[in-house]
């Protein structure tokens, strides 16, 4: 009986640290944001499929800055987003970072972000992200910042992500700057 048990709480002790360990950056509670959906009448993926979270904005004074979450497809056919809407932007772009030739390059996701179907898509600090240019205004932390995503079948996904203070990938998304902090660029 005392080996059974000793076993069962080595085994939850593990499954503890393993889950505690996961990341090394602070991130906001998991939650889904408040979202809102229309697409034309169709079989097709709609919006109502979609949803996201822990969306976060880095905060900003002005020039870029970019927002972050998981895109979660709850659908049984891939969504595809070809691009992004928000207010606090004239200019809203889908983009990745890769390298090429020995750096790393922040550059537009062609074809946009694919969520495979019941998959997740994760928007990430250095990974694939929604780029803002030329913010209208300061970023703030807490800020409620609205973004509408358009899908490939015309469908759009809306929701409202948070400012947040992040210092953690080192991109820098200030206009004019060729090299990213990480020795990577903007293309």
């Amino acid at each position: 009986m005392f080996k059974r048990v000793t076993i069962a709480t080595v085994g939850l002790a593990v499954a503890a640290l393993t889950t505690a360990c996961g990341t090394s950056q602070a991130a906001p509670a998991a939650a889904p944001a408040s979202a809102s959906a229309s697409a034309p009448a169709s079989s097709k993926p709609t919006g109502a499929a979609l949803s996201i979270t822990d969306p976060w904005v880095k905060t900003a004074d002005k020039g870029m800055s970019a927002a972050f979450g998981t895109l979660v497809n709850n659908s049984g056919a891939d969504i595809t987003v070809v691009a992004g809407s928000t207010p606090l932007s004239p200019k809203v772009e889908l983009h990745e970072v890769v390298e090429s030739k020995g750096k790393m390059i922040m550059r537009p996701k062609e074809g946009g972000f694919v969520i495979p179907a019941g998959g997740s898509h994760r928007l990430t600090p250095g990974g694939d992200h929604i780029m803002l240019m030329d913010i209208a205004k300061k970023v703030e932390p807490g800020a409620e910042i609205p973004f509408t995503l358009t899908f490939k079948d015309g469908g759009t996904f809306s929701f409202t992500a948070m400012g947040k203070d992040f210092a953690g990938a080192k991109e820098n998304y200030q206009p004019g700057m060729e090299d990213m902090d990480e020795g990577g660029t903007h293309e």
